[in-house]
């Protein structure tokens, strides 16, 4: 983990990912192609050094860092919104 914050716009990636357990849905949400959602999900991986998700074949579990981080960027979203 490094000493700066991660990027919003993987944040958010990883925000919608989580609530819908699919990057699919999460990449129709905020209306980019899954690919590039995959892609912010990894930059916020690398950002962490630790997996957030573990990719199965048509689905995705949240790890247990993914599990600790996923309240956070909830509760922060919820509040700037």
């Amino acid at each position: 983990m490094n000493d700066r914050l991660p990027p919003l716009t993987a944040l958010r990636a990883f925000d919608a990912a989580a609530r819908h357990m699919s990057f699919a849905k999460a990449a129709d949400e905020l209306a980019v192609t899954p690919a590039a959602l995959s892609f912010q999900i990894k930059s916020l991986e690398e950002h962490f050094g630790a997996p957030l998700f573990i990719r199965l074949n048509r689905a995705v579990e949240l790890t247990e860092a993914g599990k600790a981080l996923a309240p956070i960027t909830a509760e922060g979203f919820q509040t700037l919104s």
